[in-house]
């Protein structure tokens, strides 16, 4: 019985975590935290040794969800590398047009944590790295001139289009997929 409560409190701590990181930012502390969870601090530190292990547990935990919602669903499996790339581009759009969307999770840790040396740094850094590799991948597989620069290209476009949108400054109702379509233009890839 006892497992099983530690394992309830473990999953309400980082679905809480997700949750208030998401909407609210990382700086916020242990008591609301704790609070949302409804759980102590103490089984907290029970089960992290720091609000950052949690953060970085909460992201990590929803690490396969983030890559699912971005792979190629089964109808773009057969699809060139081309369609491949301009399907996460569609589904980062319509993601965006969601009213509780405010950007990319792991471009938000980055860019508040600052410490790359931080637990939750190293995951969003590893998020980052894996779309990073899923555009070089299809880019070379598409015969890109330089799949390596069109994957850091389209990493700024997926970045600035998740904070722009996120800030509530931009809405990209094709927006990313035109944009997006000319850099693979420009680049030979098919």
């Amino acid at each position: 019985m006892a497992t099983t409560d530690k394992a309830s409190t473990r999953d309400r701590l980082l679905d809480a975590a997700a949750e208030l990181f998401y909407r609210e930012g990382v700086s916020l502390g242990v008591e609301t935290l704790c609070r949302s969870a409804g759980v102590s601090k103490r089984s907290m530190y029970q089960l992290f040794g720091s609000k950052d292990e949690v953060l970085a547990a909460s992201l990590a935990r929803r690490l396969p969800e983030y890559e699912q919602r971005l792979a190629p669903g089964p109808q773009e499996q057969d699809g060139s590398p081309r369609d491949r790339i301009l399907g996460v581009f569609q589904r980062l759009e319509k993601a965006s047009a969601e009213p509780v969307y405010q950007g990319c999770p792991y471009l938000a840790a980055l860019v508040e944590l600052k410490d790359p040396e931080h637990p939750a740094s190293a995951v969003a850094r590893g998020a980052k790295e894996w779309l990073l590799g899923f555009f070089r991948t299809q880019a070379e597989e598409g015969g890109a001139r330089d799949a390596k620069l069109l994957a850091r290209q389209l990493m700024l476009v997926f970045d600035g289009a998740s904070a722009r949108a996120g800030a509530g400054i931009e809405t990209l109702d094709g927006l990313t997929t035109t944009t997006v379509t000319a850099l693979l233009d420009a680049s030979g890839a098919r």
